[in-house]
């Protein structure tokens, strides 16, 4: 049982992890913005000071002795529809600024900090108070996709982390709907379900990039029975697959013995893209699929434990799913 809210479960969006970046702040003299949105849970070491005064694992603003707020822009590494915002001050007591608010924007090219900074931007949560050393969970109901976002703190101080939580939306005009990564989480697809996540969370499996640690993928628990693990995908929409990826990378006395992927239309009645085949550990196996069936869903099963590092599968959009995958885009923007 935990009492975060529902929309914590979804997808990082300003993470550095996925490319986020912290592209301007209007003061960063304790410490650096960067900090803002590295994957690490903040860290506190007492006693370390450096010329300017402790040491702080976020970003923290001089004491103001004028009017106004500090800000910082965050460009988010997954533009998407935001669901809540963390606005996370762990280890900020004294310094730790008593209210925040949180805006955002919409763009399609690569302005400067000062052209967005004179751009009209949308509220998504209005001032609200901040407590200390806690992660404070700020709802956001909006139903538009946005590139970056604005943290306003009133009027000093320090924050740990900013965590930005929402459902990627692609920009179908940036790719080629004849071949691309149909279960990428940058292009919409997403976890539903899965057997196991004791080790860390199967939305790894379909983040950007390669992980670059055992911990950036997903792992289960050992198994002591006669069952396997599995995960559920939706993809970002209906396709048709031609290469599937499985990369075991860094995972070595803990990689699967076997994987099999199925699909399926409507997520109920299922079919076979890669019968059960042996792995490797530490690597990238990929597989051409002779399969032409038409999918929406895509289940992994691996046997009967263990890591993988990520999973891809390339095709093509059949013209369903062109329609669909274009349609979140424009119902989507401001």
């Amino acid at each position: 049982m935990t009492d975060r809210p529902e929309w914590t479960n979804e997808p990082e969006l300003a993470s550095r992890r996925v490319g986020g970046s912290v592209v301007w702040a209007s003061d960063e003299l304790f410490a650096e913005r960067e900090n803002l949105i590295k994957p690490a849970k903040p860290e506190f070491r007492p006693w370390s000071f450096g010329h300017k005064g402790q040491l702080y694992d976020g970003w923290e603003t001089r004491r103001r002795r004028e009017p106004g707020s500090d800000e910082a822009i965050v460009r988010l590494g997954l533009p998407g529809v935001v669901s809540g915002v963390i606005v996370d001050t762990a280890f900020f007591t004294g310094n730790y600024p008593p209210y925040a608010s949180i805006e955002a924007v919409a763009v399609e090219d690569y302005p400067s900090p000062a052209e967005l900074s004179a751009l009209k931007w949308t509220t998504l949560v209005p001032k609200s108070p901040l407590q200390g050393d806690t992660e404070n969970f700020l709802a956001v109901w909006s139903p538009y996709r946005w590139t970056h976002v604005r943290l306003t703190i009133h009027p000093d101080g320090g924050v740990a982390r900013l965590r930005v939580h929402g459902s990627p939306v692609a920009d179908p005009g940036l790719l080629d709907l004849g071949a691309l990564d149909l279960a990428a989480l940058e292009n919409g697809a997403r976890v539903c379900e899965a057997s196991n996540l004791y080790f860390a969370a199967p939305e790894n499996l379909i983040a950007p990039g390669f992980a670059s640690v055992m911990g950036e993928g997903w792992e289960t628990a050992r198994r002591r029975d006669d069952g396997n693990d599995w995960v559920v995908i939706a993809l970002a929409a209906t396709g048709v697959p031609r290469l599937a990826e499985l990369d075991t990378s860094h995972f070595k006395g803990n990689a699967p013995g076997w994987a099999a992927l199925s699909g399926s239309a409507d997520g109920e009645e299922w079919f076979e893209i890669l019968p059960r085949t042996r792995l490797q550990p530490d690597t990238r196996h990929r597989f051409p699929l002779d399969e032409t069936r038409e999918l929406r869903y895509l289940r992994l099963d691996i046997y009967p434990d263990g890591g993988m590092a990520r999973l891809r599968l390339h095709g093509a959009l059949t013209e369903a799913g062109r329609r669909e995958f274009t349609a979140r885009f424009d119902t989507t923007r401001p």
